[in-house]
């Protein structure tokens, strides 16, 4: 079965437009489910539609000898488009291709009856193929993992955000929210019931897509000392990192803890986020945290299994992914002073700034550290985001009401 995932509606906006659609994420976390989607809905609306998947070495190789080649198996396929008719290609595993920057160009400037959405599973390699010449060719997405409004589709659960909720309800959403914390957000791992079957798949993205794809990107050697790095990353998502401190318990050099971080982020397992500091920078801590971006894999690395109670920052971890696909990856921050005053999570949605305090029960929440900030910016807005002991004040929210 074909789920509709929330970015789609988004796709569907750019399909009649001339650029390339790229859509980059990790891998595993639905990519693929969505251009299968987009092909099933051109196919109902009539549309010429051909799909390519590169993880298949037959087309790799065909679309490596040039476009020439490729509008000559278009041709012989029957799907070289007409006067006005348009085919829509997809091509999954777009940065298989030697030289997909050059291969892309060539069809979006001489082939404009030809539209292409592609996907790719590794930012860094995507970025380090594709060239400036692709400037004003292409529309990019980023796909992460399901978020907890998806989740709850794919577990056909009824809910309306913007209507009020009984205790019933909310009691109903809370142990979902639970559940999709302390399992992840992998489609395929949320639409298993059996945990021990959850935890091989998480397992299989590890051992498979995590571990195999960045040795291969990074050139990694020391297998056993990246492997140690995963894990003392993922018992500390939420926390600040210290690249010496990594060094010194992985035994390698601070160079390359760098290095491998870089590439952990930009294969979007982890996200550093850096400290918000618009004003009274003295006084701030200038070190990133680090956060995964699936809280069920950050638990499978650091804890080896699935855990049936929900820990502190494996909350956070989920608050954060949520907060990333709500507002961008690049518009959620943290602040903390070097007095120890700390928030959570700064976001910036649409130009405002919000302060974000995560507890587990609202009860435990401290105000003191967001009042600090909030007489110092000259501001008003603030949320508190909690599961449990709920008192009714505002800015007060459950994570579905983010």
């Amino acid at each position: 079965m074909l789920y509709k995932r929330k970015i789609n509606d988004e796709i569907l906006k750019f399909l009649d437009l001339e650029e390339i659609i790229v859509l980059h994420g990790a891998r595993q976390v639905g990519k693929t489910h969505i251009l299968l989607w987009l092909e099933d809905y051109l196919k109902s609306k009539g549309e010429d539609v051909y799909y390519i998947d590169l993880e298949d070495s037959r087309y790799k190789k065909l679309l490596d000898l040039g476009t020439a080649e490729f509008i000559t198996h278009l041709k012989e396929e029957g799907h070289f488009p007409k006067e006005s008719k348009k085919t829509f290609v997809f091509i999954d595993e777009i940065q298989y291709l030697d030289n997909p920057s050059e291969f892309l160009k060539l069809i979006a400037d001489h082939h404009k009856n030809i539209k292409l959405i592609v996907s790719g599973s590794s930012s860094f390699e995507i970025k380090s193929k594709f060239k400036d010449s692709l400037v004003g060719r292409t529309i990019n997405f980023e796909i992460f993992n399901l978020s907890f409004e998806e989740y709850l589709m794919f577990k056909k659960y009824t809910y309306t955000p913007s209507k009020k909720t009984t205790a019933l309800k909310q009691a109903e959403l809370r142990a979902l929210y639970r559940e999709f914390v302390l399992f992840g957000g992998y489609p395929k791992v949320a639409l298993i019931d059996n945990i021990e079957l959850k935890e091989k798949r998480l397992q299989q993205i590890i051992d498979t897509y995590i571990r195999k794809d960045i040795k291969e990107l990074a050139n990694i050697d020391n297998i056993e000392s990246f492997n140690k790095l995963l894990e003392v990353l993922a018992s500390q998502s939420g926390q600040l990192v210290n690249s010496k401190e990594l060094a010194n318990t992985c035994k390698l050099s601070a160079i390359t803890i760098e290095k491998y971080l870089f590439i952990l982020e930009q294969t979007y397992i982890i996200k550093l986020v850096r400290p918000y500091n618009k004003n009274i920078r003295s006084e701030l801590s200038k070190m990133p945290k680090v956060f995964f971006y699936d809280s069920g894999l950050m638990q499978m690395l650091w804890l080896k299994s699935l855990q049936k109670e929900l820990i502190g920052n494996v909350f956070e971890t989920s608050i954060f992914s949520e907060l990333v696909k709500k507002y961008g990856r690049d518009k959620v921050y943290y602040w903390r002073t070097k007095d120890k005053k700390e928030i959570d999570f700064i976001a910036i949605p649409k130009n405002e700034i919000v302060p974000i305090e995560v507890k587990i029960n609202f009860n435990k929440a401290n105000l003191s550290a967001i009042n600090y900030f909030l007489e110092n910016y000259k501001l008003s807005k603030y949320q508190i985001i909690g599961l449990d002991g709920y008192e009714q004040r505002k800015g007060w929210v459950y994570p579905w009401e983010i």
